[in-house]
Protein backbone atom coordinates (compact mmCIF):
# COMPACT_ATOMS: atom_id res chain seq x y z
CA UNK A 1 0.00 0.00 0.00
CA UNK A 2 2.74 2.32 0.77
CA UNK A 3 4.72 1.56 -2.46
CA UNK A 4 0.95 2.56 -4.59
CA UNK A 5 0.85 5.46 -2.70
CA UNK A 6 4.23 6.65 -3.55
CA UNK A 7 3.61 5.99 -7.09
CA UNK A 8 0.49 8.22 -6.94
CA UNK A 9 2.27 11.09 -5.78
CA UNK A 10 5.26 10.53 -8.08
CA UNK A 11 2.65 10.64 -10.91
CA UNK A 12 0.96 13.32 -9.39
CA UNK A 13 4.37 15.86 -9.45
CA UNK A 14 5.10 14.53 -13.06
CA UNK A 15 1.71 16.10 -13.93
CA UNK A 16 2.67 18.93 -12.01
CA UNK A 17 5.75 19.62 -13.73
CA UNK A 18 3.94 19.13 -17.19
CA UNK A 19 1.56 21.74 -16.51
CA UNK A 20 4.03 23.85 -15.17
CA UNK A 21 6.48 23.71 -18.69
CA UNK A 22 3.03 23.85 -20.70
CA UNK A 23 2.42 27.06 -18.44
CA UNK A 24 5.81 28.71 -18.77
CA UNK A 25 5.78 27.80 -23.21
CA UNK A 26 1.96 29.73 -22.40
CA UNK A 27 3.18 32.23 -20.87
CA UNK A 28 5.77 33.43 -23.37
CA UNK A 29 3.56 33.19 -25.93
CA UNK A 30 1.18 35.35 -24.43
CA UNK A 31 4.22 37.84 -23.68
CA UNK A 32 4.66 38.22 -27.46
CA UNK A 33 1.54 38.58 -28.01
CA UNK A 34 0.93 41.20 -25.76
CA UNK A 35 0.80 44.76 -26.61
CA UNK A 36 1.98 46.28 -23.79
CA UNK A 37 5.24 44.72 -23.96
CA UNK A 38 7.29 47.40 -25.82
CA UNK A 39 9.35 45.83 -28.71
CA UNK A 40 13.27 46.92 -28.58
CA UNK A 41 13.93 49.26 -31.28
CA UNK A 42 17.61 49.05 -32.66
CA UNK A 43 18.90 52.55 -34.54
CA UNK A 44 21.71 50.51 -36.55
CA UNK A 45 23.19 52.66 -38.74
CA UNK A 46 25.23 51.64 -42.06
CA UNK A 47 29.11 52.80 -41.26
CA UNK A 48 31.09 50.96 -43.61
CA UNK A 49 31.42 49.42 -47.10
CA UNK A 50 33.68 46.69 -47.62
CA UNK A 51 34.45 46.80 -51.40
CA UNK A 52 37.12 44.83 -53.06
CA UNK A 53 34.98 40.90 -54.16
CA UNK A 54 34.89 40.78 -57.84
CA UNK A 55 31.89 37.99 -57.19
CA UNK A 56 28.91 37.09 -55.12
CA UNK A 57 30.27 36.79 -51.46
CA UNK A 58 28.96 33.61 -49.47
CA UNK A 59 30.11 33.80 -45.75
CA UNK A 60 31.27 35.99 -43.64
CA UNK A 61 32.40 35.86 -39.96
CA UNK A 62 34.55 38.09 -37.50
CA UNK A 63 37.31 37.51 -35.57
CA UNK A 64 36.32 37.18 -32.01
CA UNK A 65 40.42 37.58 -31.00
CA UNK A 66 39.49 41.22 -31.55
CA UNK A 67 37.07 43.71 -33.11
CA UNK A 68 38.18 44.47 -35.84
CA UNK A 69 38.91 42.02 -38.01
CA UNK A 70 36.75 39.29 -40.01
CA UNK A 71 36.93 37.06 -43.01
CA UNK A 72 35.15 36.71 -45.93
CA UNK A 73 34.57 34.31 -48.91
CA UNK A 74 33.82 35.31 -52.33
CA UNK A 75 33.16 33.05 -55.94
CA UNK A 76 35.82 35.55 -57.38
CA UNK A 77 38.03 32.76 -55.51
CA UNK A 78 39.87 34.87 -53.05
CA UNK A 79 39.27 35.05 -49.04
CA UNK A 80 39.78 38.28 -47.81
CA UNK A 81 40.52 39.45 -44.41
CA UNK A 82 39.90 43.29 -43.69
CA UNK A 83 40.00 45.61 -41.01
CA UNK A 84 36.40 46.62 -41.00
CA UNK A 85 37.45 50.17 -38.94
CA UNK A 86 39.87 51.42 -41.39
CA UNK A 87 37.84 49.00 -44.51
CA UNK A 88 41.52 47.64 -45.11
CA UNK A 89 42.28 44.35 -46.62
CA UNK A 90 44.86 43.12 -44.40
CA UNK A 91 45.22 39.78 -46.56
CA UNK A 92 44.07 37.76 -49.72
CA UNK A 93 44.54 34.53 -50.12
CA UNK A 94 43.73 32.81 -53.60
CA UNK A 95 41.42 29.65 -52.92
CA UNK A 96 42.29 26.46 -55.56
CA UNK A 97 38.81 26.61 -56.24
CA UNK A 98 36.69 29.65 -56.36
CA UNK A 99 33.05 28.24 -55.53
CA UNK A 100 33.45 28.50 -51.87
CA UNK A 101 30.49 28.64 -49.53
CA UNK A 102 31.67 29.16 -46.17
CA UNK A 103 34.48 30.14 -44.44
CA UNK A 104 35.37 30.94 -40.72
CA UNK A 105 37.96 32.55 -38.06
CA UNK A 106 39.99 30.53 -35.12
CA UNK A 107 38.93 31.78 -31.98
CA UNK A 108 42.73 32.49 -31.27
CA UNK A 109 42.79 34.81 -34.52
CA UNK A 110 45.62 32.62 -36.14
CA UNK A 111 43.97 30.86 -38.98
CA UNK A 112 41.20 31.06 -41.31
CA UNK A 113 39.39 28.58 -42.94
CA UNK A 114 36.80 27.44 -45.67
CA UNK A 115 35.18 25.47 -48.52
CA UNK A 116 32.78 25.01 -50.81
CA UNK A 117 32.12 22.59 -54.33
CA UNK A 118 35.69 20.91 -53.68
CA UNK A 119 34.59 18.73 -50.58
CA UNK A 120 37.45 19.95 -48.46
CA UNK A 121 38.25 22.48 -45.62
CA UNK A 122 41.31 24.13 -46.82
CA UNK A 123 42.98 26.21 -43.52
CA UNK A 124 45.53 29.16 -44.03
CA UNK A 125 48.00 30.84 -40.99
CA UNK A 126 47.26 34.48 -40.91
CA UNK A 127 49.59 36.66 -40.78
CA UNK A 128 48.53 40.45 -40.20
CA UNK A 129 52.01 41.79 -39.59
CA UNK A 130 52.75 40.77 -43.02
CA UNK A 131 52.84 43.01 -45.92
CA UNK A 132 49.65 43.92 -47.36
CA UNK A 133 49.26 41.55 -50.71
CA UNK A 134 47.86 38.36 -52.41
CA UNK A 135 48.96 35.42 -49.88
CA UNK A 136 51.42 32.84 -51.90
CA UNK A 137 50.56 30.44 -48.23
CA UNK A 138 49.72 26.80 -48.89
CA UNK A 139 47.23 25.62 -46.81
CA UNK A 140 48.99 24.27 -43.47
CA UNK A 141 45.92 21.52 -43.61
CA UNK A 142 43.76 20.10 -46.30
CA UNK A 143 41.00 18.04 -44.86
CA UNK A 144 39.06 15.84 -47.51
CA UNK A 145 36.52 13.15 -46.11
CA UNK A 146 33.52 14.70 -47.37
CA UNK A 147 31.78 12.75 -50.25
CA UNK A 148 29.96 16.07 -51.17
CA UNK A 149 29.99 19.94 -50.85
CA UNK A 150 31.26 21.51 -47.75
CA UNK A 151 28.55 24.06 -46.29
CA UNK A 152 29.95 25.02 -43.82
CA UNK A 153 33.18 25.14 -40.87
CA UNK A 154 33.41 26.11 -37.42
CA UNK A 155 36.40 26.37 -35.60
CA UNK A 156 36.16 24.72 -31.53
CA UNK A 157 39.72 25.82 -31.26
CA UNK A 158 43.21 25.90 -33.62
CA UNK A 159 43.42 21.94 -33.29
CA UNK A 160 39.54 21.42 -33.86
CA UNK A 161 36.78 22.12 -36.18
CA UNK A 162 33.54 21.05 -36.93
CA UNK A 163 32.30 20.62 -40.91
CA UNK A 164 29.18 20.19 -42.41
CA UNK A 165 28.40 18.86 -45.59
CA UNK A 166 26.05 17.77 -49.08
CA UNK A 167 26.71 14.32 -47.80
CA UNK A 168 24.10 14.79 -45.02
CA UNK A 169 27.42 14.76 -42.29
CA UNK A 170 28.60 16.31 -40.19
CA UNK A 171 32.40 15.81 -39.19
CA UNK A 172 34.78 17.03 -36.07
CA UNK A 173 38.34 16.95 -36.94
CA UNK A 174 41.38 16.93 -35.65
CA UNK A 175 43.68 19.04 -37.40
CA UNK A 176 47.20 18.52 -36.88
CA UNK A 177 46.12 14.81 -37.40
CA UNK A 178 44.56 14.95 -40.42
CA UNK A 179 41.94 13.24 -38.95
CA UNK A 180 38.66 12.59 -37.86
CA UNK A 181 37.52 12.57 -34.52
CA UNK A 182 34.25 11.85 -34.72
CA UNK A 183 30.76 11.69 -37.44
CA UNK A 184 27.39 12.45 -37.19
CA UNK A 185 24.94 11.14 -39.40
CA UNK A 186 21.63 11.05 -38.85
CA UNK A 187 20.21 13.84 -41.56
CA UNK A 188 18.49 12.90 -44.48
CA UNK A 189 19.51 15.65 -46.19
CA UNK A 190 22.09 18.24 -47.34
CA UNK A 191 23.36 19.44 -44.01
CA UNK A 192 23.26 23.53 -44.55
CA UNK A 193 24.59 24.81 -41.17
CA UNK A 194 26.00 24.13 -38.18
CA UNK A 195 26.50 26.36 -34.74
CA UNK A 196 28.59 25.11 -31.76
CA UNK A 197 28.59 25.66 -28.11
CA UNK A 198 31.95 24.95 -26.66
CA UNK A 199 31.17 25.04 -23.15
CA UNK A 200 28.53 23.03 -23.22
CA UNK A 201 30.01 20.37 -25.32
CA UNK A 202 26.71 20.85 -28.13
CA UNK A 203 26.42 21.42 -31.73
CA UNK A 204 23.24 22.30 -33.75
CA UNK A 205 22.84 21.63 -37.46
CA UNK A 206 20.09 22.37 -39.71
CA UNK A 207 19.36 20.40 -43.26
CA UNK A 208 17.13 20.28 -46.34
CA UNK A 209 15.04 17.66 -44.25
CA UNK A 210 13.52 20.13 -42.61
CA UNK A 211 15.11 19.64 -39.25
CA UNK A 212 17.83 20.71 -37.10
CA UNK A 213 19.20 18.22 -34.54
CA UNK A 214 21.09 18.71 -31.37
CA UNK A 215 24.46 16.54 -31.04
CA UNK A 216 26.74 16.16 -27.64
CA UNK A 217 30.16 16.25 -29.58
CA UNK A 218 32.09 15.00 -26.20
CA UNK A 219 30.22 11.83 -25.47
CA UNK A 220 28.41 10.57 -28.08
CA UNK A 221 28.11 10.29 -31.84
CA UNK A 222 24.43 9.81 -31.90
CA UNK A 223 21.95 12.55 -31.94
CA UNK A 224 20.40 13.94 -28.65
CA UNK A 225 17.29 15.62 -30.22
CA UNK A 226 15.58 16.36 -33.11
CA UNK A 227 13.20 20.02 -33.82
CA UNK A 228 10.77 19.86 -36.55
CA UNK A 229 8.36 22.66 -37.43
CA UNK A 230 9.82 24.07 -41.02
CA UNK A 231 8.05 23.47 -43.78
CA UNK A 232 11.15 23.69 -45.95
CA UNK A 233 15.11 23.64 -45.56
CA UNK A 234 16.68 24.93 -43.04
CA UNK A 235 19.68 27.42 -44.07
CA UNK A 236 20.71 28.83 -41.23
CA UNK A 237 21.05 27.79 -37.43
CA UNK A 238 22.51 29.74 -34.48
CA UNK A 239 23.20 29.32 -30.40
CA UNK A 240 21.44 31.78 -27.90
CA UNK A 241 23.54 33.28 -26.10
CA UNK A 242 23.53 30.79 -22.63
CA UNK A 243 23.13 27.65 -25.01
CA UNK A 244 19.97 26.73 -23.67
CA UNK A 245 18.19 27.58 -26.97
CA UNK A 246 18.60 28.14 -31.16
CA UNK A 247 17.37 29.41 -33.54
CA UNK A 248 16.60 28.15 -37.22
CA UNK A 249 16.31 29.92 -40.03
CA UNK A 250 14.38 28.11 -43.38
CA UNK A 251 13.21 28.85 -47.08
CA UNK A 252 9.39 28.71 -45.59
CA UNK A 253 10.12 32.41 -45.16
CA UNK A 254 10.43 31.80 -40.80
CA UNK A 255 12.57 31.69 -38.10
CA UNK A 256 11.92 29.30 -35.46
CA UNK A 257 13.41 29.73 -31.19
CA UNK A 258 13.81 26.10 -29.88
CA UNK A 259 14.55 25.63 -26.48
CA UNK A 260 17.09 22.32 -25.93
CA UNK A 261 15.74 21.81 -22.15
CA UNK A 262 12.21 21.43 -22.61
CA UNK A 263 12.56 20.46 -26.85
CA UNK A 264 9.57 22.64 -27.33
CA UNK A 265 9.13 25.71 -30.14
CA UNK A 266 9.10 28.95 -27.65
CA UNK A 267 8.70 31.57 -30.44
CA UNK A 268 8.64 31.75 -34.62
CA UNK A 269 9.65 35.05 -36.37
CA UNK A 270 7.64 35.48 -39.59
CA UNK A 271 4.91 38.11 -41.27
CA UNK A 272 3.03 38.05 -44.17
CA UNK A 273 4.97 40.55 -46.21
CA UNK A 274 8.19 38.43 -45.89
CA UNK A 275 7.47 35.46 -48.44
CA UNK A 276 11.27 34.78 -49.39
CA UNK A 277 14.05 32.41 -47.73
CA UNK A 278 16.31 33.03 -45.02
CA UNK A 279 19.96 32.55 -45.77
CA UNK A 280 21.54 33.25 -42.25
CA UNK A 281 20.83 33.99 -38.61
CA UNK A 282 22.71 35.99 -36.13
CA UNK A 283 21.79 36.59 -32.39
CA UNK A 284 22.99 39.40 -30.50
CA UNK A 285 25.13 39.38 -27.86
CA UNK A 286 22.62 40.17 -25.35
CA UNK A 287 19.77 37.55 -26.96
CA UNK A 288 17.63 40.57 -26.88
CA UNK A 289 17.89 40.42 -31.15
CA UNK A 290 18.20 38.56 -33.93
CA UNK A 291 19.49 39.24 -37.31
CA UNK A 292 18.34 37.31 -40.44
CA UNK A 293 19.41 37.54 -43.76
CA UNK A 294 16.88 37.49 -46.77
CA UNK A 295 16.87 36.51 -50.16
CA UNK A 296 14.92 39.98 -50.56
CA UNK A 297 17.98 42.02 -50.15
CA UNK A 298 17.57 43.11 -46.80
CA UNK A 299 18.12 42.37 -43.24
CA UNK A 300 15.59 41.58 -40.98
CA UNK A 301 16.15 42.22 -37.19
CA UNK A 302 13.68 40.71 -34.46
CA UNK A 303 12.91 41.09 -31.54
CA UNK A 304 13.64 38.10 -29.61
CA UNK A 305 11.40 38.24 -26.82
CA UNK A 306 7.94 39.99 -28.47
CA UNK A 307 8.47 38.02 -32.27
CA UNK A 308 8.22 41.40 -33.89
CA UNK A 309 10.69 43.26 -36.14
CA UNK A 310 12.78 45.91 -34.25
CA UNK A 311 14.03 47.64 -37.64
CA UNK A 312 15.14 46.30 -41.31
CA UNK A 313 18.42 46.87 -42.59
CA UNK A 314 18.51 48.09 -46.35
CA UNK A 315 21.01 48.97 -49.20
CA UNK A 316 22.64 45.52 -50.74
CA UNK A 317 21.04 45.53 -54.28
CA UNK A 318 21.40 41.66 -54.54
CA UNK A 319 20.34 38.80 -51.75
CA UNK A 320 22.36 39.44 -48.05
CA UNK A 321 24.04 35.67 -48.49
CA UNK A 322 25.40 35.69 -45.15
CA UNK A 323 25.97 38.12 -41.44
CA UNK A 324 27.84 37.98 -38.22
CA UNK A 325 28.16 39.98 -35.32
CA UNK A 326 31.50 40.98 -33.78
CA UNK A 327 33.07 39.78 -30.64
CA UNK A 328 31.75 43.02 -28.47
CA UNK A 329 28.23 43.12 -29.66
CA UNK A 330 29.20 46.52 -31.12
CA UNK A 331 28.64 45.76 -35.01
CA UNK A 332 26.82 44.06 -37.69
CA UNK A 333 28.51 42.62 -40.81
CA UNK A 334 25.99 41.88 -43.81
CA UNK A 335 27.42 40.04 -46.98
CA UNK A 336 25.62 40.18 -50.36
CA UNK A 337 25.76 38.54 -53.95
CA UNK A 338 26.16 42.09 -54.45
CA UNK A 339 30.02 41.63 -54.19
CA UNK A 340 29.95 44.21 -50.98
CA UNK A 341 30.26 43.59 -47.39
CA UNK A 342 28.56 46.32 -45.02
CA UNK A 343 29.24 47.29 -42.00
CA UNK A 344 26.39 48.48 -39.06
CA UNK A 345 26.48 49.82 -35.63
Amino acid sequence: MGDYKQMQADIEQLKKEIADLRTGEDALKSLAESSSIPVTKLAAKLRRNLKGHFGKIYAVQWSQADTQHLVSASQDGKLLIWNAFSTNKNMAIPLSSCWVMTCAYAPSGRFVACGGLDNTCSIYKVDLKAEVGVSKEAPVCELAQHEGYLSCCRFLNDKEIVTSSGDSTILLWDVNENTIKSSFAQHSGDVMSISVNEEKGLIVSGSVDATAKLWDYRDSRKCIGTFSGHESDINAVDFFPDGNAFVTGSDDSSLRLFDIRSMRCLNVYASETLLCGITSARFSKSGKLLFAGYDDFMCHVWDTITGKQAQQLEGHEDRVSCLDVSADGQALATGSWDTILKIWA
